[in-house]
């Protein structure tokens, strides 16, 4: 990566971060559930539609051929502050494809882009408050020489009288987890909501990243 990119992507990321600032974060509704913490939309959330924004990320309307990468499945549910399910929610996913690149035109990475990778999808939860998603575990990526973020996939969750979540998931084991400005952003005590661990079933990694709204008072 050039050293024109790496700047690039860290100032992107940056000002992002401090959008972030003022989302909900991840505080005691009613003392009940603990809404899901706020982490950045960064700067690769899609400018424009796409035809394909299906649960399947790994194949494309159109296409013979597969994504690149490790496939993995990804559920949860969508819950409400008083543990209750939140149907009709949608549930927006993005991220970075296997080599650590995002299908975005101002991603300033040299990383190999990945034609038949959806990069983005889209589901509303069922009466159970529960989605699904086909996908493939992303790749970490440098963001300057001091900072590579770990392996993450962006979400963010809408649904009418509820206040709308931005964040991010990420995968447990991953050392660069720790070391990683945006997930470190998040209380200590509440950066396990959006660690999640992977588990295989039939040779397929299975995790389980359930989100908790807040209702608009």
């Amino acid at each position: 990566m050039t050293e024109t990119n790496k700047i690039s992507r860290r100032s992107m990321l940056t000002a992002s971060a401090g959008l972030a600032a003022t989302a909900i974060s991840g505080t005691t509704i009613g003392k009940s559930m603990i809404v899901t913490p706020a982490n950045p939309e960064g700067p690769f959330y899609p400018k424009h539609k796409q035809v394909d924004k299906d649960s399947d990320l790994t194949l494309i309307e159109g296409h013979t051929e597969r994504a690149q990468g490790e496939v993995i499945k990804v559920t949860g549910q969508v819950l409400d502050d008083k543990g209750l399910p939140v149907e009709g929610a949608l549930v927006d996913i993005w991220q970075a494809n296997a080599h650590g690149r995002y299908h975005h035109e101002d991603d300033p990475a040299t990383a190999p882009t990945d034609p038949n990778f959806q990069g983005w999808g889209m589901v509303k939860t069922d009466a159970e408050g529960r989605y699904a998603f086909t996908t493939i575990k992303p790749s970490a990526y440098m963001v300057d020489d001091k900072w590579s973020r770990p392996p993450h996939i962006h979400y963010k969750v809408s649904r009418r009288g509820y206040h709308e979540i931005t964040t991010q998931m990420y995968f447990a084991g991953e050392a660069l987890n720790e070391k990683d400005n945006l997930l470190n952003e998040v209380a200590e005590n509440e950066r396990d909501l959006l660690v999640v661990d992977f588990n295989e079933i039939n040779g397929v990694l299975h995790g389980n990243f359930s989100v908790v709204l807040a209702k608009v008072s």
